[in-house]
């Protein structure tokens, strides 16, 4: 048997660092006070409604002033105003809440009366709500034409998609669907190119815009860096220098990297949030979801509140960072915002997307050979109430930089439930099937499991990670290529 130090890369099998700490699993983070530690909900029964639904309103809708920093600093609104039509924000992953939409809107989609290459069209869906994550002032001007005056963002943004089951079809013959959906919440948007959008404002430096630009081009859609602006920008953090491209240069070199956006569902009941286990009640009352969501609304956002924490050292100081404007609108709202996330539980898989028989025999390979449920245990498949986090060597992701600009400088291990929803896995993305190279993101081969469809692809990858040998960074749990596969069938039915 391996230590349990070790065992914890097993326990990081299989999405290892997924629930990173990129944008948003939701937001928050931290007073340094240290109080007594209150207890908080296990099961979604627990929760006080009324709570939940406020939550659920901030958690679409609240920009929590954020206008100042994306309409006033980035300007942004001038950007969308005049470049960016619903097919070009599609293309960067932006969605569209079909319940948002009157019938005569949908009508004039599909008989192509309303223009989908009209940035008109963008301004008018954000009048109307309709924008996921997105929230528009706009006013009409004397010429009839409307203007973005205001643009904010919310958590929705990155934490939230559409379904794929509402088929409009523009013009009559592209179909819209996955661009156009029911809302769903704590579902990553791994669609969203957070980077492109960022690069389009006209107050980035020339290598900030770059460097946001890359974030697509060398990583693939769904990717953000939580960590960046905090180390790079005087205007996201204090302690930092004044010069922005320095700044970002040497974030660089210290192995700075975007992460995949990870999943808001299937949080309930654990005692630290984010996969380095960062968010906790010592750190933030209101809830360890919530350490996160101020961090991210505080920091990422730029919403109007402050955050601090003093295990984050940044230029030789404590992360502290104040974006009020004689104003606090964060604190009030993190309660309601941790219990609407807790309420959103993790997606059963789609019928017939798994071999149920093959799934049994992984899950006797996951509780056995495999070692999995050495970490990925109880009924959410982490330890992480038990045992606590483990340390860095724990991980197989290849990227082993990132962690160093946490606060714990640990690993949590990442709750499995709803895993078949948000490939690619690790923090890095790194446990992913590269279809261009027919390989690994490790280099490694899957043989006959390549191409079928990325979850499988993708998991067998994670699988193999694991089960390659300890001089190859594995944890040689010595797998026949059968066993690998019913152990991927069996991640596919949590």
């Amino acid at each position: 048997m391996q230590q349990h130090s070790a065992r914890s890369g097993t326990l990081l099998c299989l999405t290892g660092a997924l629930i990173a700490a990129a944008v948003a699993v939701t937001a928050c983070g931290g007073n340094s006070e240290t109080q007594a530690t209150p207890t908080f909900p296990t099961e979604v029964s627990q929760l006080d409604p009324q709570l939940v639904a406020e939550g659920k309103d901030t958690f679409r809708y609240d920009t929590f002033g954020d206008e100042s920093f994306w309409t006033d600093k980035l300007q942004m609104n001038q950007v969308i105003e005049q470049a960016v039509d619903p097919l070009t924000a599609a293309k960067v992953g932006l969605k569209v809440d079909a319940d948002a939409l009157p019938a005569n809107v949908v009508k004039g989609i599909q008989d192509g009366t309303i223009p989908l290459n009209d940035p008109q069209t963008t301004l008018a869906l954000l009048q109307m709500n309709a924008v996921v994550g997105a929230k528009g002032q706009v006013s009409t001007g004397p010429d009839g034409k409307l203007h973005l005056d205001r643009f904010g963002i919310t958590c929705a943004l990155c934490h939230s998609t559409v379904s794929k089951d509402v088929h409009v079809f523009a013009g009559g013959t592209t179909d819209l669907a996955g661009i156009v959906g029911h809302r769903l919440d704590g579902w990553p948007n791994r669609d969203l190119q957070p980077g492109t959008i960022l690069s389009l404002s006209p107050a980035l430096t020339a290598a900030q815009a770059a460097e946001y630009a890359s974030w697509f081009t060398k990583y693939g859609s769904g990717f953000y860096d939580p960590r960046i602006n905090v180390n790079t920008d005087p205007g996201s953090n204090p302690a930092v220098g004044s010069d922005v491209d320095a700044n970002l240069a040497a974030y660089k070199r210290t192995g700075g990297i975007p992460v995949v956006i990870p999943p808001a569902f299937g949080l309930i009941g654990l005692s630290k949030a984010i996969f380095t286990g960062d968010g906790d009640v010592q750190h933030e009352p209101a809830g360890p979801v919530s350490y996160w969501n101020r961090y991210v609304g505080v920091t990422q956002m730029h919403g109007h509140g402050t955050f601090f924490d003093e295990r984050i050292i940044v230029n030789g100081k404590p992360l502290q960072v104040d974006h009020r404007e004689g104003d606090d609108v964060v604190t009030a709202v993190l309660p309601g915002l941790e219990a609407y996330q807790w309420s959103i539980v993790a997606p059963t898989p789609p019928p017939g997307s798994f071999d149920t028989v093959a799934a049994q025999r992984g899950k006797v390979l996951f509780n056995g050979k495999a070692t999995c449920v050495s970490c990925h245990s109880g009924a959410s498949f982490t330890d992480v109430n038990t045992f606590g986090l483990h340390p860095a060597n724990a991980s197989v992701a290849l990227d082993k930089n990132y962690i160093k600009f946490s606060a714990t400088k640990q690993w949590r291990t990442t709750p499995l439930k709803g895993i078949w929803q948000h490939p690619p896995y690790f923090h890095d993305g790194s446990g992913a099937y590269d279809t261009a190279t027919a390989a690994c993101k490790d280099g490694s081969s899957i043989g006959g499991a390549a191409g079928g469809d990325v979850v499988t692809d993708d998991l067998t990858c994670v699988v193999n990670r694991y089960n390659a040998s300890k001089t190859n960074g594995g944890f040689d749990l010595q797998l026949t290529a059968g066993e690998v596969a019913d152990l991927v069938q069996y991640l596919k039915s949590l």
